[in-house]
Parts: C-alpha cells; structure tokens; sequence
C-alpha cells in the first residue's frame, strides 16, 4: 500500500475536526482514470439515448417500461458495477462506483429505481449474506434478471425503525417463517422480485429476510401519486401469513439493525453523489437557457442577478462534489487497507462505511440541501417557462425533494452525526473531548498574532482551522454542561452539525483547489480559487450563526459571554469582494454555455 493510503487510511472517522489533512493525500474528481471515465461515459450515453427521450412515458409509468429499462442498465454492465466479479458483477472500485452514481443522478425517476436496486436492494445480500445466497441472488441482481426492494419502513415505523409491528413466527417443524405485516412507500414495489424485509421475530428480536414477491400471501398495494419522481414505483405492501424458508433469514436473528444501519451509511454517501451529479445537469440547463433567452435586448446571463444564481450554484456543486469523492475516498482506501490486514472485500466494506458513518450523515444532508438549492434557482431562472410542465424544471424541482427524506431524514441525519461523535469521543475512538478542552485553555490564554502567510488561500485555510475550534469549544462546553440530556436538545445538536458540515465541505473544497495548484496553469485555477474564497467568506458567517443559537441555547452569565468571545474570535475573517468573485465564476460558466468545473 502506498504512502498515501496509508495517511488517508489513519485519518479517522470524524477526525477532521482534530487534524489537519494534506492536500495530496486527498482523491479529486480531476484525477479519475480513463477506465473510470469510460464507466462514467456509458452512464452517460445510457441516460441521453434511453432515460432523457422517455421522461414523459416513464413519468406516466408506461406499463414495463421501467423494468425494460433497469434490464437494458443490466446488460450495460451498470447494475452490477459494485459487484463482485466471483458474482457476476464487474467488482467496479469504490471510486469508480462513486464516478457511475454521480452521472446516473442525472437520470430523474430512473435514479431512483436505479439506486434502490443497485445500492439497498443489492447491498444487503452481498455484505450479509451466506454464500450460498451470494451465488442465487447477486449474479441475477447484477444482469438484471431478478428486480429488488428494500422494505423496512411501515404505516407506524420511519425513522424508528427499530418500532416495526411486521411479525416473523417459526413453525413448529422449523422450516419456515410465517409473516405478516405492512410495508409503506416501497421503492420498485410494483415490479420487484425479491424483497429484501425485515421483521420482528418472536416480537422482539429485529431480523432481515430475502422474501419472494411470488409468494402465496403477498399483495401489492395501488401506486402512490406522489409529488415527484412520478416514473419510480412507490406501493405499500402486505404479507398475510407469507410462508419464508429459514435459509432465506438474511444475516443472524436479532440483528437486522446492523444490516438497516449499516446499509444506510453507504445510502447516504451515494444520495450525495447522485444529487451532486443531478446538479451539474440542472446547472448546465440554467446556464443554456441563461444565455439564450433575451430581455432588454441582451441575455438575462449578463445581469448581475442572474450572474449571482449561477455562480453559486456552480460553487455549490463544486463543494459538493470535492466532499464527495474525498469521502469515496476515504472509504476506498480503508477497505483496500482493510483487505490487506486479509479481511474479504464485503466485511471490509461495511467496516469502511461505518468508519466514515458521521461524514455520509454529514454528506447526505449537505448534497440533498444543494440540490434543492439548484432546482429552486433553475424554475426561477427559466421564469414562467421554469414553472411549465412543458419544461424539464418543473420536473426537477419536484424530483428533488424526496432527497431530504430518504435514507433517514435530514433531520434524523443532523441527529446522528453529533451523536456518533459523542459516542466514539467516549469510547476512545476519537480525543474529540481532549482536543475541545485544549481549545478551552487556548481561549483563556492571550492570542498570537504571527504574520500573515502569502501562500495561495492561507486566510481561508487560517479560517477553516478557527472553525474547527469553534466547533470544538462550543460542542465540547455543551457535552460537559448538559452531558446525558444533550440528547434532547436537538436544537442544539443541529446546529453544531451545521457548523460541523460546513467545516467539512469547507476543507474540501480547499483541499481540491491546493491539490489543483499542481495540475493547473494559473488561469485554469482562478475559478477554482475563486469558488473556494465565496463559499468559505460566506460559510464562516454561518457558522458563526450556528454557533450563536446553539451557545445562547445552554449558556449563560459568564460562561455565555466567554463562548460567545470564542466564537466571534474563532470566526473572524478578511473581507471578501464575493461579488467580484461571482462575477467571474460566473463568466466562465457563461462562455462555456455549461457546467465546466
């Protein structure tokens, strides 16, 4: 393993905020192989020459032609990219699944059947299963043959999942399971072949089961009519007395949760990689129509009003995308180190999303919230044709907003990521409490004022390494202030996860740009430089922001007036010209009638 593995491999879940990272241990999209790009490429050709024609019909949901289409991806190889070629996959890297997904996401209602086949309906089997059930199940997943769905939430369990009612009961000779019970906004429900179920066994004991659709005792409710993604197959489902073999229990009985969480993870990363990728495509569209249409005798692209919405949409999506695969990254390399250390590949990669589990909440938020930044702009860029069914605007703005709520609410999402820090800090994975209180002791010491640096974004990296501080003293004073019922105030919990998420894409972002200064003339870089100063200026007022409401949530007197001397010290940073900086992102989005970073 190379040197850079093995740097990237030592940074720790969570870790960002105690240690810095170089620039050159960090994956940039820039540095994709050209066998990663030709995955990317047949994604791309498969959505121009088969999804984007057939919107309207798969909208309407034409009878067969989702599944006709998911066996066409099948046949491409695109199915089964992330699985193991022992199975009938391609055993595509983790980088290069990461390259495949961010194209898909521009697919509207097809990435969802898509991703739900592929990712919670594929997963499950191959990181839990026996391998017997490996060598039934994923060679057919993989081509396409058998359709999967993923079937956990219910009428009275979403983000409680652990409250499901199904029931799993043994029969008396011991060869089956009897289920029963209801299954709510399944995807692919209206086709799928297998259903990847969970229940609870005996009542108590959470387990996961391969169930055929097939099966005497289940029913397919109606389609949902659904605010968007119109084209996936959204049904409930009900199984009344199904018969299901033992050997179909997926993983051990009683720990399904490991499977419904862990599967997560990785779900989460992979939201953010396709709603980066839907991005891009909407941008592109906004920028198109941005130069072609006309008022006042010149394109609206020349408005300075204009020019804001596509500058920051750009700089959005390149944030996003930097996190994005530095995260990929990082997971790529833990399980390649994990497979040396002689682990296999599907415990290895389940190890890999649960060391990384805080920044795939941290992801999923930041790409779901980006998007829906994007296609808010883009009906408002197109104007009346943005608010026309005639038009794809419309479509991606009611598309878009499912992603707020898969794969765990945002809500659920900013939850967990304090939580997982809290727990890991106690449990020693992390010194997040050691280094809270050294930043604790370094705010009661006088400041250093060394000189300023001139090398290339060092106010930026200065304000990223505050930030982390930030973050540090006021969730640190929050933990020893409120210990065990910091957990029921999830006001405050969220918004130190913004100001932790902000943090995160933040350094991504300048991660990339750094890494770009070696690759890139000096004009090539300046947007990239440029995008790294608007969106760090303007996420340190919000971080700044974040920190206030949650310190004025638990402090008071002195304690209040010290964290708050911290915050506006942590949070200082030079005045930038943004509106300059706009200007010029957006300029060169102008002139190549595109996204083109």
């Amino acid at each position: 393993m190379s040197e850079e593995t093995k740097s990237l491999v030592g940074l720790k879940g969570g870790e960002f905020l105690i240690k810095d990272t170089d620039p050159q241990s960090v994956f940039i999209p820039e540095e994709l192989n050209e066998e990663q790009r030709m995955m990317a490429e047949a994604a791309r050709d498969f959505i121009e020459k088969e999804i984007l024609p057939k919107l309207d019909a798969i909208d309407q949901q034409e009878e067969g032609l989702m599944v006709a289409l998911l066996d066409k991806s099948g046949e491409l190889g695109l199915l089964g990219a992330a699985v193991p070629e022992e199975y009938g996959g391609l055993g595509a890297s983790f980088n290069t699944s990461t390259a495949l997904l961010m194209e898909m996401g521009a697919s509207y209602s097809f990435s969802v059947a898509f991703a739900a086949h592929t990712g919670i309906g594929t997963l499950p089997i191959l990181y839990y299963g026996t391998e017997e059930q490996k060598k039934k199940y994923l060679p057919k997943l993989a081509s396409g043959e058998l359709k999967s769905a993923y079937c956990l939430t219910e009428p009275t369990s979403g983000s409680d999942a652990l409250s499901a009612k199904t029931t799993a009961t043994l029969t008396d000779d011991g060869k089956f399971y009897i289920i029963n019970g209801q299954k709510m906004w399944i995807t692919n429900g209206g086709f799928a072949d297998i259903l990847i179920t969970f229940a609870q066994v005996d009542g108590d004991k959470f387990t996961c089961f391969i169930i055929y659709a097939d099966s005497e005792g289940f029913n397919r409710g109606e389609e949902e009519n659904k605010l968007g993604i119109k084209g996936s197959s959204t049904r409930a489902l009900f199984l009344d007395n199904v018969k299901v073999p033992v050997e179909n229990v997926l993983g051990e009985i009683g720990k399904g949760h490991y499977i419904a969480f862990n599967i997560l993870n990785i779900g989460r990363f992979k939201l953010c990689a396709m709603t980066t990728g839907s991005a891009k495509k909407i941008a592109t569209m906004n920028i198109a129509y941005a130069n072609e249409r006309k008022q006042f005798n010149q394109p609206i692209s020349s408005f300075g009003a204009i020019k804001y919405k596509l500058a920051e949409q750009a700089t959005r999506i390149f944030v996003s995308e930097s996190a994005t695969f530095r995260v990929s990254d990082m997971i790529y390399s833990k399980i390649q180190y994990l497979q040396e250390e002689g682990m296999k590949y599907e415990e290895a990669a389940l190890k890999a999303a649960e060391e990384y589990a805080i920044e795939c909440a941290m992801l999923k938020v930041y790409g779901s919230e980006m998007l829906d930044y994007v296609v808010d702009e883009a009906v408002q860029v197109l104007g009346g044709y943005g608010y026309s069914e005639e038009y794809p605007a419309a479509r991606a703005y009611r598309d878009a907003r499912i992603n707020r709520i898969f794969e765990g609410t945002n809500e659920i999402n900013r939850l967990l990521t304090v939580d997982m820090l809290v727990k890991r800090s106690m449990k020693g994975r992390i010194d997040f409490m050691g280094a809270a209180l050294a930043v604790q002791k370094e705010l009661m010491s006088i400041p250093e004022f060394g000189e300023e640096s001139d090398e290339l974004l060092a106010a930026e990296l200065k304000a990223i390494q505050n930030a982390k501080k930030a973050i540090l003293v006021i969730a640190g004073a929050a933990v020893q202030k409120l210990m065990e019922n910091l957990k029921d105030e999830q006001e405050i919990i969220m918004n130190i996860t913004d100001m932790m998420i902000e943090v995160f894409v933040c350094e991504s972002a300048y991660l990339r740009t750094m890494k770009l200064s070696k690759l890139k003339s000096e004009s090539e870089l300046q947007p990239y430089i440029n995008m790294t100063r608007v969106y760090i200026s303007d996420a340190v007022e919000r971080i700044n922001l974040y920190g206030k409401h949650a310190i004025t949530a638990f402090a008071e007197g002195d304690d209040l007036k010290m964290l708050m001397l911290g915050l506006k010290r942590f949070t200082k940073h030079e005045l930038v010209n943004t509106t300059k900086l706009r200007r010029e992102i957006a300029d060169k989005l102008i002139e190549a009638d595109k996204y083109c970073f």
